[in-house]
């Protein structure tokens, strides 16, 4: 029966039904105590902590890892095990310098997971506030998932050492599109469409922090042609404001405003009022840019009290929305509204 939980616990986990999985687990450590085996016990309450961590409680997690330390004569393999869940544990209760040192003692154990390693690694020094570090991290994991033919991982990891890199400040803005160039080519063979929408995704975001609006607006059309329809409609939605946003940058406004246009109408569909003021904001310039300075005022108004509905934490787009306004009041030739918008924003 503990055996038949073992592995009951072991396939849920592989499915991603943690909860599942705690529940067999603990059964298992239950029976597991009426049993004379001390190796048995620590192996249910490895399995177990491991779960837990899964599910999102590091600290019961955590609980039932140090129970299942193994004596020194178990073996490398099985440390190695422990100190990378371990780390996970201490990574999720945010002690970094803790879960760092933890999973450094389970590289050096266990080799073949030394990928995997990194990218937690890099998610601590992400937590430390470390992005140059994290980004090493992540290069490092994109290398190692490379060489064990994993494609998906590997760009995972490419897409987040870039995303550190523009952080960090550290890195040549030639070396950041160089890796977003390795995480597109990769892109390319994922067999994963929801993967790879929200990859294509972050790399227009990243081709657009570095001004590479022509990329940018390339990799957010791949990612929109596959998240569209009712795959994945948040995702749709953040793909069509970014492209909008690219053509802006591009002065491509006449082909921006059917972007803005679809972007505004779904997140009102969603309810993200913020993200449909932004659109607002971002259709309204180009209207302006096109010397429709009519429109221009009724969608700089629409994206106003989108940020107003908002809540707190707006101001600077407030600010935006106003000066917007006041813009398009005085190029409409009312100068007393365009001064009482541009009071406002002060």
């Amino acid at each position: 029966e503990m055996e038949g939980l073992m592995r009951a616990g072991g396939q849920a986990l592989a499915l991603g039904d943690a909860r599942g999985a705690v529940g067999c687990f603990r059964r298992a450590l239950l029976l597991a105590g009426g049993t004379a085996s001390p190796r048995l016990r620590r192996a249910c309450a490895f399995s177990l902590g491991a779960a837990y961590v899964e599910t999102g409680k590091p600290e019961k997690g955590l609980e039932f890892l140090l129970q299942s330390q193994p004596l020194e004569g178990d073996g490398g393999e099985h440390w190695g095990d422990l100190y990378f869940n371990a780390g996970a544990a201490d990574e999720g209760l945010r002690d970094f310098p803790k879960a760092l040192e933890c999973f450094g003692h389970g590289r050096a154990a266990q080799a073949g997971s030394r990928a995997g390693t990194r990218v937690r690694m890099g998610c601590c020094y992400l937590g430390m506030r470390e992005p140059a570090r994290a980004a090493r991290c992540f290069l490092e994991a994109a290398r190692g998932y490379a060489a064990v033919a994993s494609p998906e991982a590997a760009a995972v990891a490419l897409s987040r050492a870039s995303t550190s890199m523009l952080q960090s400040r550290r890195f040549g803005a030639a070396e950041i599109a160089g890796v977003l160039a390795q995480c597109r080519s990769l892109c390319e063979s994922i067999p994963n469409p929801a993967l790879q929408g929200k990859l294509y995704n972050d790399i227009g975001l990243g081709y657009s922090q570095l001004r590479i609006f022509s990329l940018a607006a390339e990799s957010f059309q791949r990612a929109l042609a596959l998240c569209g329809g009712e795959r994945d409609r948040r995702g749709e939605a953040a793909a069509l404001q970014n492209l909008g946003a690219a053509h802006n940058a591009l002065h491509s406004f006449g082909t921006a405003l059917g972007w803005h246009r679809r972007a505004a109408a779904l997140h009102s569909a969603l309810g993200n009022r913020r993200a449909q003021g932004q659109c607002f904001g971002n259709l309204a310039y180009a209207c302006s840019r096109l010397g429709k300075h009519r429109a221009a005022a009724e969608n700089y108004l629409h994206a106003l009290q989108a940020f107003r509905d908002a809540g707190k934490g707006r101001r600077g787009e407030i600010w935006q929305a106003c000066e917007g306004l006041g813009a398009a009041c005085f190029h409409l030739g009312d100068p007393q509204k365009a001064i009482g918008h541009y009071q406002e924003a002060l």
